[in-house]
């Protein structure tokens, strides 16, 4: 599943391209697609035709689309993209042919200062293969703390769905004070606390066991007992591993995957420890040790650790 990076990707992909522009029809080729929305094809169409999208903006994996308000007391609104799986959002000229898996298509016109070059219409198409992602349109609401409601502009609103997602280590309102507070509180295993969208988002099973490798701690490490020195290590360490990947576009194991252009991430190429299973870790090779990564079984899926780098405590919780 596409986590902070790969949406972060998206999110700037989208931004040059659909921000702007005007959603002059709507076309929903798979209405499984749209099964958050309330009222069916005919209500998601009616909220989108004829608004304009005015920014692209990302908390954790959320990602939303701000729609400027027909008139000067009508609710805030925004479309909601979830990728799921294998969501992929892409900007398309109007003359290229369907993707095999198109589920949604949104017409955008010009963007009213855009130069002639800029070409009379695109297309927001939203394909997915496995249809666990979609789209609807949320009111927004505001954000609990009064900052920004995520990357990509300054509005203090969030849509109502994802408003119990928490800040992402990326963000600059991001509170690193109260979540050391709140992560000794959890008394749980450090992994299962970093996979907690309600307490940090954006982190899933890949970045999780890099940015715990690159802080040396253990999974099953139980939270109450980190240090903030600890904690403050760990948010670098999960700060310096998106940001890596971002550079690299994302992480890409299958075609499932891509910005909005279609192009794949590389950041697979840089991993140290996920799905390298029976390899050297890298840190331990450079300094003459030979350490083997190992996989564990954890929450239905693997965690992968080096044995010496990232040694199992006394006292674990999983």
């Amino acid at each position: 599943m596409p986590e902070l990076p790969e949406v972060e990707v998206v999110r700037r992909g989208l931004a040059p391209w659909a921000v702007g522009r005007t959603v002059t029809d709507v076309d929903v080729v798979d209405p499984r697609s749209i099964r958050r929305h309330p009222g069916g094809t005919e209500a998601f169409t009616a909220a989108l035709t004829g608004r304009r999208l005015t920014a692209a903006v990302r908390r954790g994996k959320f990602l939303w689309l701000p729609l400027a308000a027909p008139g000067a007391d009508a609710e805030p609104t925004a479309l909601v993209v979830h990728l799921g799986m294998s969501g992929q959002v892409l900007i398309q000229p109007a003359a290229s042919p369907d993707e095999k898996h198109l589920r949604i298509r949104l017409r955008l016109d010009p963007a009213a200062d855009a130069p002639p070059s800029d070409g009379p219409e695109r297309q927001l198409r939203f394909v997915d293969q496995r249809i666990f992602g979609g789209m609807h349109v949320d009111r927004l609401v505001c954000t609990e703390d009064g900052a920004p409601g995520g990357s990509g502009s300054e509005l203090t609103l969030i849509p109502a769905s994802a408003a119990h997602i928490a800040r992402d280590p990326l963000d600059p309102a991001f509170d690193v004070a109260a979540f050391t507070t709140r992560l000794r509180r959890r008394r749980t295993g450090i992994k299962r606390a970093l996979l907690d969208q309600s307490l940090i988002s954006g982190i899933g099973n890949i970045y999780a066991d890099e940015s715990l490798w690159r802080a040396r701690l253990h999974y099953a490490r139980p939270t109450e007992t980190l240090r903030r020195p600890e904690v403050e290590r760990l948010l670098a360490a999960c700060r310096e591993v998106m940001g890596t990947a971002l550079d690299a576009g994302g992480t890409s194991f299958d075609a499932l995957y891509v910005n909005v252009n279609g192009q794949s991430g590389y950041f697979d190429r840089s991993l140290a420890v996920y799905g390298q299973a029976g390899r050297l870790c890298p840190r331990c090779a450079a300094n003459g040790r030979h350490s083997v990564v190992r996989r564990d079984s954890f929450m239905n899926r693997g965690s992968f650790t080096c044995p010496v780098c990232q040694p199992k405590p006394r006292r674990a919780r999983w």
